[in-house]
């Protein structure tokens, strides 16, 4: 079982990484590493989550098979079988274990080709002490996959005995000289992108693995870990592909996920954790962006395309969708610049050793039965809130969308538990928050335009059209229909 920490950063600071004072007293290794990557021409092995590789260490082959990844932000922890083998230009499936052939089980192996290679140096320290033993490895090298090569720039802490917490232990410390970044996608993964077998694609949520046998403290644990994982997984699509808007919607969703998983700590009367802020803060971060995303995409074209009277003027017009298109390029880029830093690898880091490192109270009741009264407490501030829902001002309807977004983390995070009986309360749920949420949406594109910097006189009148617009777009939602409330209010509740 291969445990470690992965991290990246630019080529121009691997020097930083060698001349850390933590690694300065050690002699390093390096060797020249060459490896060739195998899978069918369908790509099944990938399909399962396996990566089988042969690779080439001095004189020496060697087979490895690594199965589907399981993470907590940047740790991993995989199934890996090695073994030497006589030729490097094919599998030897005779080296693997039955425990390892019963994954390829239905794959032809006669079909199994190389289909991308790595080349790259790798500098290696052995970090020890009287408890643990940790392998620091620096990569600097390429994937290739036929014409095309990706640079490989990466530091791996492998977990040689002793217990995770040192990882985090030693990632801390090469963080405080060295600008690590998050990277959770493995060489192979890439490789996979890179020869076109798989297209990045922004990764959703998923349910956390909880069922009513856990403890709450490990049900808590996997609502966020969940969330963590799918944060992380969004971080290099939003940097790489920043105008794929969907990344930072990922994202923003992860961190919802995130906060609302810390705020259960509360129904448990424990403190908040210390990077609960950090989170608080990097929201603060990505909200502009985002905000400026669902003005573009959502609002924006259906307000300009009910204005009653369109503008006489197509430069002008031209000249104000681009000082919009520009300010949220620029929002894009502050968020961006935010995700590169330090401290957003520090505050993964921070938030995956505490999954690791909390303890369970003794004393906690049945997970099920915390969910029904967390669920139970959020309906009750949801009913609250959408009582006399036609007639609701507009600060009331704030409040009632900021309680049916509770309402639904909370009922997302706990629906495991429940199998199907969640789905239809969470679907009228939803289409309750989408109704409050546009409103909020068109208020927020308000204050968007009157925080850009006036620049003349013209653009500032065609600016305060489109907020006309907006004002009277608002005026239509002052008199909410009480139907949509009426069918969630209706739904049968699943936890009771």
């Amino acid at each position: 079982m291969e445990i470690e920490l992965k991290l990246a950063l630019h080529s121009r600071h691997s020097s930083r990484m060698q001349h850390h004072p933590m690694l300065r007293k050690i002699a390093p290794q390096q060797r020249r590493l060459y490896s060739t990557y195998f899978d069918t021409p369908k790509f099944d092995l990938m399909q399962r989550g396996i990566a089988l590789r042969v690779r080439q260490a001095d004189r020496q082959w060697i087979q490895t098979l690594k199965a589907e990844t399981q993470s907590v932000g940047a740790l991993t922890n995989r199934p890996e079988w090695e073994a030497m083998i006589a030729d490097g230009s094919h599998p030897d499936f005779s080296a693997l274990p039955q425990e390892a052939l019963d994954l390829l089980s239905g794959i032809k192996l006669k079909r199994i080709i190389p289909v991308f290679t790595t080349e790259f140096q790798r500098t290696t320290w052995q970090i020890i002490n009287d408890q643990a033993h940790a392998e620091v490895a620096l990569d600097r090298g390429k994937i290739h996959a036929g014409e095309v090569n990706r640079p490989i720039c990466e530091v791996e802490i492998e977990l040689k005995s002793g217990t995770p917490e040192f990882l985090f232990d030693l990632a801390a410390q090469l963080l405080q000289q060295v600008p690590l970044h998050i990277e959770p996608r493995s060489k192979a993964e890439r490789g996979y992108i890179l020869c076109g077998a798989v297209k990045p694609t922004p990764v959703k949520s998923t349910h956390a693995s909880i069922d009513k046998h856990q403890t709450i403290t490990d049900a808590r644990h996997a609502i966020l870990q969940a969330a963590l994982v799918q944060f992380a997984a969004n971080v290099p699509g939003f940097l790489e592909q920043a105008n794929d808007t969907e990344y930072l919607h990922q994202l923003r969703v992860a961190l919802r996920r995130l906060r609302s998983g810390v705020l259960l700590a509360k129904s448990l009367g424990q403190p908040l954790p210390d990077w609960d802020q950090d989170l608080r803060e990097l929201m603060h971060v990505l909200n502009p962006a985002r905000d400026w995303d669902v003005f573009q995409e959502q609002i924006l074209p259906k307000i300009r395309s009910g204005m009653s009277e369109p503008s006489e003027n197509k430069t002008l017009e031209n000249a104000t969708l681009n000082l919009i298109q520009k300010t949220a390029s620029h929002a894009r880029l502050r968020a961006q610049s935010w995700l590169r830093k330090p401290a957003l690898t520090q505050l993964i880091l921070d938030i995956g050793r505490g999954l690791l490192t909390a303890s369970a109270d003794s004393h906690e009741q049945n997970v099920k039965a915390w969910a029904g009264i967390i669920l139970e407490k959020r309906w009750q501030k949801l009913r609250k809130r959408c009582h006399g829902f036609s007639t609701l001002n507009p600060a009331e309807r704030h409040m009632a969308r900021i309680a049916a977004k509770k309402m639904r983390y909370a009922a997302e995070a706990f629906s495991p538990l429940y199998g199907k009986h969640a789905d239809h309360f969470i679907t009228a749920l939803v289409a309750l928050q989408d109704k409050l949420g546009y409103e909020n949406d068109i208020r927020i594109g308000i204050k968007l335009l009157r925080a850009i910097p006036k620049q003349s006189t013209a653009l500032s009148f065609e600016l305060g059209r489109i907020c006309g617009a907006l004002q009277f777009e608002i005026t239509q939602c002052a008199h909410l229909s009480a139907t949509i409330w009426q069918k969630l209010d209706r739904s049968k509740l699943f936890w009771r």
